[in-house]
């Protein structure tokens, strides 16, 4: 072919392989799902830059042809239609189909031979095109106010959801910590001690927490809501403890203890912090019949006076604790737990001893028999003998972040007014949200401790 094609392999395998020849070595499962959230960030981003009216102005500014541009693209006079809550609606709305398309073809793969395997695992710029055009496809639905009110409901079912997986999960990861670190006092007594100052430190963050909350956000006038809320949660977290620890809870659950409750109290206290945080600022008139802002901290309204970095900054803590949180879900161990498989006692017992876990470790790599370096990176097949992570309960996640995002970005139930830089200005829908998460969290982790006395004959295991 000569040189053409010697060019051609410059500007494409070659040039990969020598850009990814100092990477590290990577196994298959985790360079996959790397390329997945790398997809969903993308897209992310492309939702924040939607919604941002200082990057519209910009583009007005800066960019030559703008307006002949957009009447070009049939994207309005001043490209109207690829702002807003509305065109962040449209672009997820193709998200949402990628994933949700993927989780319906990777149903019961349990071998990566198979041919769905190898389509889940490769072909990354045909579905990245696929993904571009399904974004892009969804400018072209016809009839837009009927869709618009529908795929609202649809997202904010799926943000809910999302957001009772992660409860779930966290109520399962508390219980599990619990009875690892239960079972390694069994061997070493060293673990009783540990789990009693971890115990202690997590209750000491929380009443930390409580206090501080009562101090800067509430008031001698006013701050009902506040007042009422932080008692409230406050109390539920006493609540639950003594729950945990009462002697009829103890005889059906003798794992059940006070470090779960330290988790779900300091969880608590984090949602009531940041719902309070969330929710519109009160004024009132002072003697100088002036509008001052009551039931924050007065060093928050400093902070607030550069709203272009609160607003990145907390976007991209915001964001990353999502992507974080797919991540996290989608391993085997969190797809079974929430279908009510757990692991055996043995099992615990070898992860939580550190002698069993440097042998583990170390049979692991011995383990890892396929390995195939093409030129550039090193990948590690772990997949030979089976998949390590369900294919469709991944997607599904995804799919239900890339509805979560949508409603996040557009402010919930407040869509119309939203902007990208007053994503911390504070909304009822988002207040009310994270209260109600708050609750729904205490009542999972109560009805796992009661769950046993209510149905006896049921066999409950964490």
């Amino acid at each position: 072919f000569g040189v053409p094609f010697q060019l051609a392999c410059c500007c494409g395998t070659a040039a990969c392989s020598l850009c990814c020849k100092c990477c590290p070595k990577i196994k298959q499962s985790t360079s996959t799902r790397f390329m997945y959230a790398l997809y969903f960030i993308l897209v992310t981003i492309i939702c924040c830059v939607m919604m941002s009216t200082t990057v519209a102005n910009e583009m007005k500014t800066h960019i030559p042809f703008y307006k002949q541009m957009c009447k070009g693209i049939q994207a309005g006079e001043m490209c109207e239609k690829l702002v807003g809550y509305s065109a962040v609606y449209k672009v997820c709305f193709g998200m949402a189909c990628f994933f949700f398309l993927f989780f319906l073809f990777t149903i019961k793969i349990n071998n990566s031979k198979s041919c769905r395997a190898y389509i889940h695992n490769g072909f990354w710029l045909i579905k990245l095109i696929v993904l571009a055009a399904m974004c892009s496809g969804a400018f072209f639905i016809p009839d837009q106010d009927t869709f618009l009110n529908a795929w609202r409901y649809v997202g904010a079912t799926g943000g809910f959801l999302f957001i009772a997986i992660q409860l779930i999960l966290l109520v399962e990861f508390a219980h599990k910590w619990n009875k690892n670190w239960t079972a390694g006092a069994n061997h070493k007594q060293m673990w009783n001690g540990l789990l009693a100052l971890v115990t202690l430190l997590l209750y000491s963050v929380a009443v930390a927490a409580l206090v501080l909350m009562a101090l800067f956000y509430t008031r001698s006038e006013g701050c009902m809501y506040n007042k009422v809320l932080i008692g409230v949660n406050g109390g539920l977290c006493l609540f639950v403890s003594l729950v945990a620890i009462s002697p009829c809870v103890q005889n059906r659950q003798p794992h059940s203890g006070l470090l779960q409750s330290g988790v779900i109290s300091c969880y608590v206290m984090y949602l009531t912090f940041s719902a309070l945080s969330s929710k519109p600022p009160e004024t009132i008139l002072d003697e100088n019949n002036r509008n001052i802002t009551i039931c924050v901290p007065e060093f928050s309204q400093g902070l607030h006076r550069d709203e272009n970095l609160v607003t990145g900054l907390g976007t991209t803590i915001l964001f990353g604790c999502i992507l974080y949180s797919c991540l996290t879900s989608t391993t085997r161990a969190s797809s079974e737990a929430l279908r009510g498989i757990y692991a055996t006692a043995e099992t615990e017992v070898i992860l939580i001893t550190f002698t069993n876990l440097c042998c583990f470790l170390s049979l692991t790599a011995d383990t890892e028999e396929h390995v195939e370096k093409r030129g550039g990176q090193t990948v590690v097949y772990d997949e030979k003998k089976g998949t390590v992570y369900s294919y469709a309960y991944f997607h599904f996640v995804f799919f239900l972040a890339s509805l979560y995002v949508m409603m996040t970005v557009t402010h919930w139930f407040h869509y119309e007014s939203a902007q990208i830089e007053k994503f911390f200005t504070g909304t009822w829908s988002i207040f009310w949200i994270k209260m109600v998460s708050c609750w729904v969290c205490v009542c999972l982790y109560l009805w796992t401790l009661i769950a046993p006395l209510c149905c006896p004959t049921r066999e409950f295991s964490v």
